[in-house]
């Protein structure tokens, strides 16, 4: 087993959506950048989402991401897994989710790549931290090449709740 740290959120503090994963895979960790394993659907789907050029470079992927009041978390901050599957994570241990939410008062929407990260955030962070009255919880499908079982349209339709429920809570 590989003992891992993960990657440091990127955010603006008028993020309204928190988007977690587990732990950036093993290609990710390696560039040091969220979503770098270039058949992972992430980067494909925001682009289409939120109106930017997936050809961006990373940076300026992030600063789009940061424009569209969405920041990039994971929920854990340790981890040992040998390779990149979520199912290989053991030895979790956790963001700073106190310290986020209290540094994002207009938090609103905290969504998850896939079930892991949910279940990792239920187990390990809500019995400890207080999130926002009006911050809601999303589980989306995860964007990992390996979650193969679900064709990209079901996927893309599944990941614009988040630019939905960004313009509908703009709008209210």
């Amino acid at each position: 087993m590989n003992q891992l740290t993960g990657l440091a959120p990127v955010s603006h503090p008028d993020a309204r959506v928190l988007l977690l994963g587990s732990m950036p895979g093993a290609a990710s960790l390696a560039q040091q950048q969220y979503y770098g394993h270039p058949r992972n659907h992430f980067w494909p789907m925001m682009a289409e989402l939120f109106g930017f050029d997936v050809g961006l470079p990373y940076p300026e992927r992030l600063v789009a991401l940061q424009r569209s009041k969405v920041a990039l978390w994971d929920v854990l901050q340790h981890c040992e897994r040998k390779g990149s599957l979520d199912s290989a994570i053991r030895n979790e241990i956790p963001n700073d989710f106190a310290g986020f939410i209290q540094n994002h008062p207009q938090l609103q929407l905290i969504a998850f790549n896939g079930k892991k990260a949910e279940a990792s955030f239920r187990q390990l962070v809500l019995p400890k931290v207080m999130l926002p009255k009006a911050c809601s919880l999303l589980v989306l499908p995860s964007s990992s090449p390996a979650n193969a079982g679900i064709s990209r349209q079901a996927r893309l339709q599944a990941w614009s709740q988040l630019a939905e429920q960004l313009q509908k809570r703009k709008n209210s």
